[in-house]
């Protein structure tokens, strides 16, 4: 018999709350394709909103990577490739083939799920943004998670498709290396992902990016595949990130498909160099899911039971454009809003190691 998942909204008397119900629903019931999760049902009575969904009895890659099968190393070189081609064509089809297109606004680990055979579903639509036909980007107040989000989307609330495509290369990132998108060093400062990878990619030392659980079983020249298309995702102006087509061909191996110009390492240009993404410390302070690398969080296993809805990452809501007001609420649960009050700044800087982003 199969199984299914319910995911139960929290504060139903809330309006954005409720709309973001509504906006998943929707989603929902217009995709349909392999490597996006399917609806159920929903239920809407008076003071219940549910959602059901297939059962994915090997929960995310959240819980593989960091979570309660980290130890496991269920997940070999080869089924996390599977995994990044597999989310990579599930985005294609919300951003080219569905009508209108959809911008997810949330990729990150907990919101791609694994079934039985480790095949990827993205999933989590509450966020998604439906894009009317002729607009090209649209602005919007700031929701997702620290550390996925692009500098244009966190500083200016700018959205679309290229929002996603950076929060898919992080999670390439994410996915070769075992770590989190922002770790808490020992000294108590944190680190993106990005700083953590660049001078290791800039000394070409790429076997060290590799998650040590592997011990060693991948293969280099697929490695260096996937980094060159991570640095092309997470490059800071949106104009320059491929998108989510040129992506898969890019994990297929298509070499045609890396396009000419800075940060492609094909035919003799220079080796592929990576932009790291520095938060203000005031995001940094809001940020709750750094963890020293290789250490458990108090209540893992807790948490993990409850996978399907909300993983130990917070989802965030961000007022960055105005002062409207102090408190909001995302559909699972009541979150601040933080509201920056000094102007973002952005520096590009040229050599190995300082070419960074700043916001």
């Amino acid at each position: 018999m199969p199984q299914i998942a319910v995911k139960k909204l929290k504060a139903t008397n809330n309006s954005k709350a409720e709309m973001e119900f509504a906006v998943e629903v929707e989603v929902l019931a217009r995709v349909r394709h392999r490597n996006l999760l399917g609806l159920r049902g929903y239920c809407a009575g008076a003071d219940q909103r549910m959602i059901v969904y297939d059962y994915m009895p090997n929960l995310s890659l959240l819980s593989h990577l960091h979570g309660q099968f980290a130890a496991e190393a269920r997940l070999d070189w080869r089924r996390r490739l599977d995994v990044a081609l597999g989310s990579a064509e599930g985005l294609v089809h919300l951003h080219h083939e569905a009508a209108p297109h959809i911008i997810h606004r949330d990729i990150k680990a907990s919101n791609v799920l694994l079934d039985s055979d480790f095949a990827p579903l993205v999933a989590d639509f509450g966020f998604a943004k439906l894009v009317p036909e002729g607009v090209s980007h649209m602005t919007t107040r700031v929701k997702g998670t620290l550390g996925y989000l692009a500098p244009e989307y966190a500083m200016w609330g700018k959205v679309s498709g290229a929002c996603d495509v950076y929060s898919f290369g992080i999670l390439l990132l994410e996915i070769i290396s075992g770590r989190k998108p922002i770790e808490r060093l020992p000294s108590g400062a944190k680190r993106t992902i990005t700083e953590w990878a660049e001078p290791l990619i800039a000394r070409g030392r790429l076997g060290d990016l590799v998650d040590p659980r592997l011990r060693g079983a991948f293969d280099a020249a697929e490695l260096s595949r996937v980094v060159e298309c991570a640095a092309l995702c997470v490059q800071g102006e949106p104009d320059r990130r491929p998108d989510m087509r040129t992506v898969v061909r890019i994990l297929r191996g298509d070499s045609d498909a890396v396009p000419a110009g800075p940060g492609g390492g094909k035919g003799g240009r220079p080796p592929v160099r990576i932009e790291s993404v520095k938060y203000a410390d005031r995001l940094m302070e809001m940020d709750k899911s750094s963890s020293y690398y290789g250490e458990p969080e108090d209540g893992d296993e807790e948490e993990e039971e409850e996978e399907e809805d909300i993983d130990d990452e917070e989802v965030e809501e961000y007022s960055l454009i105005d002062d409207k007001s102090s408190m909001n609420f995302g559909a699972f649960g009541a979150m601040p809003v933080q509201t920056m009050h000094d102007p973002y700044a952005k520096r590009f800087s040229s050599g190995n190691a300082n070419n960074a982003v700043r916001i």
